[in-house]
């Protein structure tokens, strides 16, 4: 079977991680990595190479993204990508018997929504989902209905899926991929964390990725002066900022991160850590603080407390370790002392169902 996979940033790449490794040792498959979106942008840490550096081949690479970050340019990136994809689709459709496409991006859907003209079989990861605070919303609905096979992340989200496709066939639980990383990263030592990025891990940290509310982005520049505001009053803890990705106003975030902590001894600023790290930092980390699904999906694994912020992530399904908190300095104050009030948690995570990168090989090899 051949597999093409469309991987446009260093989070999607994350989540595919224990699937891609698992279709490249089966011979029954042929693996095509499509690459394209901040993969290819300098700008973004061109985290295509990340891809190399974790043993893969890119087949295909496709750019058609913009450095900025206004509506327009974000418009302009889509129609770009599906221009790019138009001309893709035409020359290699014949090539592949399958895509996979994940999530809620909207350089994935310009993508997919070019190949629904070439009848392109797409299979969508972490459909159903609904994140109320950001555009990506619409995206990750748009690309299921474009999708033919659906492996969704929980029960609740294969019956979203039926009711927005209209039929119960092709829809299959296979819980969330990205948990199978879990298990199968050797996570690094707080010794190894300090030497690759200078962190210390043995002092209390949060864990923070603050991305913007794409639905109500002329507020962000409020919610980013909040946040910084939050951030200077927690005096007892250093900070891990991982730094927001490619939506409409991020630079806004970006900004206010550089221009109040660029110098800041307690704050580190990281432009993408990785799955390894990442996870050695959420391992270690006192709790988790932002609006990244992340927290909402991976962190229970963890026993990890998590403030999660404003509305973004509103409608997806959390565990009871995630505090739901408006993005204001006094409600942050209150959330993190809560947090310190409570005793060791032991999160249950809705979204683990035994091993997704298993199921979906299994179905594959019955398609």
């Amino acid at each position: 079977m051949r597999i093409g996979v469309l991987t446009s940033s260093r989070a999607d790449f994350g989540i595919y991680l224990p699937l891609l490794e698992a279709i490249k040792n089966d011979s029954y498959f042929e693996l095509k990595i499509i690459a394209f979106g901040t993969h290819l942008s300098d700008f973004h840490g061109k985290t295509i190479e990340h891809i190399y550096s974790a043993g893969f081949e890119v087949k295909y690479k496709i750019e058609s993204i913009l450095l900025t970050d206004s509506s327009e340019s974000i418009s302009t990136s889509i129609g770009l990508t599906v221009i790019k994809f138009a001309s893709f689709w035409n020359e290699h459709k014949h090539k592949f018997d399958l895509v996979l496409c994940l999530g809620d991006r909207f350089e994935m859907f310009g993508a997919v929504s070019a190949g629904i003209a070439f009848n392109i079989p797409f299979a969508h990861i972490h459909g159903g989902e609904t994140t109320l605070g950001a555009i990506d919303n619409i995206f990750r609905h748009s690309i299921s209905l474009a999708s033919k096979y659906h492996f969704v992340s929980t029960e609740y989200y294969v019956d979203r899926i039926k009711e927005l496709t209209l039929t119960s066939e092709n829809i299959y639980n296979t819980g969330a991929l990205g948990l199978d990383n879990i298990g199968k990263i050797d996570l690094l030592t707080i010794d190894e964390f300090y030497k690759k990025w200078g962190v210390d891990l043995k002092i209390p940290t949060i864990l923070i990725t603050f991305h913007p509310e794409t639905v109500a982005y002329n507020k962000n520049e409020r919610y980013a002066s909040e946040l910084v505001n939050a951030i200077n009053s927690l005096t007892t803890y250093q900070v891990l900022i991982t730094m927001p990705n490619a939506d409409t106003a991020g630079n806004i975030i970006r900004k206010a991160f550089v221009k109040n902590f660029s110098t800041n001894s307690r704050v580190f600023l990281v432009e993408n850590l990785g799955t390894q790290s990442y996870f050695t930092a959420m391992k270690y980390c006192s709790f988790l603080m932002g609006n990244t699904s992340s927290g909402i999906i991976e962190a229970a694994s963890f026993n990890k407390s998590v403030i999660n912020l404003g509305d973004r992530q509103k409608g997806r399904i959390a565990g009871d370790n995630v505090l739901q908190t408006k993005i204001e300095v006094e409600a942050i104050y209150n959330a993190v002392h809560q947090i310190e009030m409570s005793s060791a948690i032991v999160a249950h995570n809705p979204y683990w169902n035994g091993g997704a990168t298993k199921a979906i090989i299994n179905i594959l090899k019955r398609l």
